[in-house]
């Protein structure tokens, strides 16, 4: 990258810059809310083909980019995307999510998993995150993502979604060596899957621990917190310079140890206001959010008055506007494009 060319703008709000008006890309970006999605879904029904097909991921990824040019292009992939390459297969059930079977269980089960090697398990990643990082150059940043142990843990022990977690929490409970003995496997995969990204051109990472809402704080500090640290460490040993974003869903109880993990930004829910997450983290963690996805089924002043107050109380100092989850199922997509055209005028909107 030659110096002449400015760093897009999302690279610099996690650098730190102050900036005229945060940079903004969303959840679920790509997805169910836009027709050109569904179209294609109905095209190919497999969600592993539509994440695990280069041409297709490809396309899916920038299906938003081309409608409304966000500042931030992820690679459209699903967390559990690494999990056969180091021996636990999974399939994706349309409308009941994924499902492992059999599900993780016995210690001789962990014993058995094998080290990530992305190159054999994962060749289309480099082909997907290669191609976005020439189609959008540096007018965007390609962002790449990965599961943390815990909720890749809750998947595989559970062998499938969960309202309670009661499967795998009876074994953090009852034989917790052999759970951290899988979580301790998990982050190896995950730094390793991690720095496969980067390199393949992704320019900043970000780590979902989306069901590690559901632990207490004190559990959070001994389940969690220890391998998202373990991760973080292992990457920012060869790659000191890659932002990497902590995103986990309900996480109001948990907030001070998200930014105990390392992690440069921590993306905030819509649970907790900006101000009070800002307080509550310190002045040296950056911060993305958080305005709540059902923002976007209200009026176009309602929006607008949310995005701004966001903005506001998260400064002009690390922020990266965002949702405080997905983009919702049957979100209106004039709604999405003014939330988008919203957030580029900001620095317009709040002077008036």
């Amino acid at each position: 990258m030659t110096h002449s060319s400015p760093l897009p703008l999302l690279l610099r709000a996690a650098r730190g810059e102050v900036l005229d008006r945060p940079p903004v890309w969303l959840m679920r970006q790509a997805g169910r809310y836009m027709k050109v999605y569904r179209d294609l879904r109905d095209k190919y029904p497999s969600f592993r083909e539509r994440s695990e097909n280069p041409e297709l991921a490809i396309e899916i990824s920038l299906q938003p980019w081309h409608a409304f040019h966000p500042d931030g292009v992820i690679m459209f992939s699903d967390i559990l995307t690494p999990l056969p390459g180091i021996g636990i297969p999974f399939e994706i059930i349309e409308s009941s999510g994924p499902i492992i079977t059999p599900p993780i269980r016995s210690e001789e089960q962990i014993k058995r998993l094998k080290p990530l090697e992305p190159e054999e398990s994962l060749p289309f990643i480099k082909t997907i995150l290669q191609t976005l990082r020439q189609e959008v150059g540096n007018k965007s940043t390609v962002l790449g993502f990965v599961g943390a142990p815990w909720t890749l843990a809750a998947y595989a022990i559970e062998g499938k979604t969960s309202k309670t977690y009661s499967v795998i929490k009876s074994m953090a409970f009852s034989q917790p060596e052999i759970l951290h003995q899988f979580l301790g496997k998990l982050a190896e995969a995950i730094a390793v899957y991690i720095r496969y990204q980067i390199d393949c051109g992704a320019q900043v990472v970000q780590m979902f621990d989306s069901w590690a809402g559901e632990l207490s704080p004190i559990d959070y500090a001994t389940f969690a917190l220890p391998y998202q640290q373990q991760i973080v460490k292992l990457v920012k040993a060869t790659h000191p310079e890659t932002p990497l974003i902590l995103y986990i869903s309900g996480s109001a109880g948990v907030l001070e140890y998200m930014g105990q993990s390392g992690v440069d930004i921590v993306s905030v829910d819509w649970t907790v206001d900006m101000a009070v997450a800002r307080q509550r983290l310190g002045q040296q963690i950056k911060v993305q959010g958080n305005v709540d996805p059902g923002v976007l089924f209200g009026s176009h002043d309602f929006i607008r008055d949310r995005i701004l107050d966001t903005i506001k109380k998260a400064g002009n100092q690390g922020h990266i506007l965002n949702l405080g989850h997905g983009v919702l199922v049957g979100t209106p997509e004039e709604n999405v494009k003014f939330f988008f055209e919203t957030a580029q005028q900001a620095d317009q909107l709040l002077k008036v």
